[in-house]
Order: structure tokens, then C-alpha cells, then sequence
């Protein structure tokens, strides 16, 4: 009896702590709307955000047709970029899938990344989960990032007027920090993380767990999280400008 009641314990006390484990990541930017923009995914009062093909904030609730779909006009926001907070520290946004759980638990839940290998080892990432990936393994961290790569989807030929398979390679996206000149202007600065802060790095492994998103992150996404496992109660400024060196 007071072993099964000291597994309990211990598995209450990870249950509060939230999801943490190992994982990898990968990147993309397909332009489509979000999994976690449709209304009902989480315990959010409104879904992620999504712009019209000129960029331009929907405020629907969710309702309208991804442009990843015949007919369809809801994009990914072009602030739901990364962006650089000091040297060893950005925010963003991922498509995600967490090991023995699923969307209602991950949908614009946050999750500190700590890299774990190549030159991005050490910095850090916080990213909302805002997508969920059909083809992402158990603990994967897909981090959106324009010129990463459209992978299975391209909404970016219909927003943007972006190469059949988007920008650079289908899978991977474009190769060098000069291939973002080409980019719009809206999506420069996120091209550019991925050469600046991110270093180029290449689907780098990570060590995660979920916190509490920072302020700045869901004042742009506008989804927000019913406290549950932890307290998802934002926390800091609404507003981090970007880190330059």
C-alpha cells in the first residue's frame, strides 16, 4: 500500500510539473493556418490568431477556411515568426506532438527548448505550440521559421508568390542567409533568426518542458490557456523587442 501510494505521489507530482523529456526538432513555414487556430483544440477562450493573404489580422474566432484548402483564406501570421530575446535566449512558435498526450493538452501550451547539440547548444527556446504535425514523431518540436522548408503543405505560392515548393527545398528550406533577400519584407527578419541567433543550425536535438507562456508570445498569437497541469497564467511584458548583437 504505501509503495502504490508513493507512485501516485510521484506521478501526481509530474502530472503538476507539466510534459518534459528529450526531443529533437525540425523546421517549416508553410504559410497554412494552424491546427491550433480552430476553435475548440484547447482550453483557450479564442484560437491562434490567423491573417488574411495580405497579412492582415482575421479576428474570427477561427472560423474561416485554411488557404492550405480549395477556397480557403486564413494564413499563418507573418509575427508568428522567431525572434531573438538576448543571446542565449528566443521565442517562437512550433508545430508539436508530445509523447503519450495530444492537441487538447499541447495546443498553445508553451515549452522551454534547451538545445542539446550542434552550435546552438546551451542557447535556449521557448515556443507555443500552435500546430500539430501529422508526420512529427514522439517528442518533436517542429519550429516555425520562414525559408525553413514547407514541407508536406505550401500556402505560400497562394500568399506569397512563393516557388511551387515554396522557398529553397521542400524539405529544409533555403540554404544560406543571402536566399532571405529574396524573401517579403514581413518575412526577412525571421529568415534571418535562422542564420543570426539560430546559427544555422540543423534540426539540433533539445531537452524540454512546459512553462508558462511569456506574455509576448500569446499578446501575438492571442491564444491563451486555462490553467491546468501548471499555472499557463502569462507571465512578463507583452512586449520583448528583438535582440540584436
Amino acid at each position: 500500500m504505501q509503495l502504490a501510494l508513493a507512485i501516485l505521489a510521484f506521478g501526481g507530482l509530474a502530472s503538476a510539473q507539466g510534459a518534459q523529456g528529450a526531443g529533437k526538432t525540425t523546421r517549416y513555414w508553410d504559410c497554412c493556418k494552424p491546427s491550433c487556430a480552430w476553435p475548440g483544440k484547447s482550453t483557450a477562450s479564442t484560437p491562434v490568431l490567423t491573417c488574411d493573404r495580405n497579412d492582415n489580422p482575421l479576428n474570427d474566432r477561427g472560423s474561416t477556411r485554411s488557404g492550405c484548402d480549395s477556397g480557403g483564406s486564413a494564413f499563418m501570421c507573418s509575427n508568428q515568426s522567431p525572434w531573438a530575446v538576448n543571446e542565449t535566449v528566443a521565442y517562437g512558435w512550433a508545430a508539436v506532438n508530445i509523447a503519450g498526450s495530444n492537441e487538447a493538452s499541447w495546443c498553445c501550451s508553451c515549452y522551454e527548448l534547451t538545445f542539446t547539440s550542434g552550435p546552438v547548444s546551451g542557447k535556449k527556446m521557448i515556443v507555443q505550440a500552435t500546430n500539430t504535425g501529422g508526420d512529427l514523431g514522439n517528442n518533436h518540436f517542429d519550429i516555425a521559421m520562414p525559408g525553413g522548408g514547407v514541407g508536406i503543405f505550401n500556402a505560400c505560392t497562394q500568399q506569397y508568390g512563393a516557388p511551387p515548393n515554396g522557398w529553397g527545398e521542400r524539405y529544409g528550406g533555403v540554404g544560406s542567409k543571402s536566399a532571405c533577400e529574396s524573401f517579403p519584407d514581413k518575412l526577412k527578419a525571421g529568415c534571418n533568426w535562422r542564420f543570426d541567433w539560430f546559427m544555422g543550425a540543423d534540426n539540433p536535438d533539445v531537452r524540454f518542458r512546459q512553462v508558462a507562456c511569456p506574455a509576448a508570445i500569446t499578446a501575438k498569437s492571442q491564444c491563451v490557456r486555462q490553467r491546468d497541469v501548471i499555472d499557463q497564467t502569462p507571465t512578463g511584458p507583452s512586449t520583448v523587442p528583438t535582440w540584436t548583437p
